[in-house]
């Protein structure tokens, strides 16, 4: 079955806003779990977020991106959601990436 562009962007953008809410919903998943598991956090998500807003030309910060993503302004959602993170995770982002995230 072909897709035409139209209605792909239409279901990527379906799929994006299902993924944000099921993030949105577990907060309980930190995203150190989620770097050292899938390779990409919250964090990169918004990332994507404004990298494509930038290649189209559209004014998105990064603040306004992590929002978009978080559902609220990203301190709030760390002093609210984010724990620290033990050694064993730490120690697992630095092998799943060695140079940083």
């Amino acid at each position: 079955m072909a897709i035409d562009d139209k209605t792909r962007t239409e279901l990527e953008a379906a799929a994006f806003r299902r993924l944000v809410d099921h993030l949105r919903s577990r907060t309980d998943v930190q995203n150190i779990d989620l770097m050292n598991l899938a390779g990409f956090c919250r964090n990169c998500l918004s990332n994507w977020l404004k990298d494509a807003a930038d290649a189209q030309g559209v004014a998105l910060s990064k603040d306004e991106s992590r929002e978009a993503v978080y559902g609220m302004p990203y301190e709030a959602w760390k002093a609210k959601h984010q724990g620290t993170a033990t050694p064993e995770q730490l120690e697992a982002m630095k092998k799943v990436h060695p140079h940083g995230h």
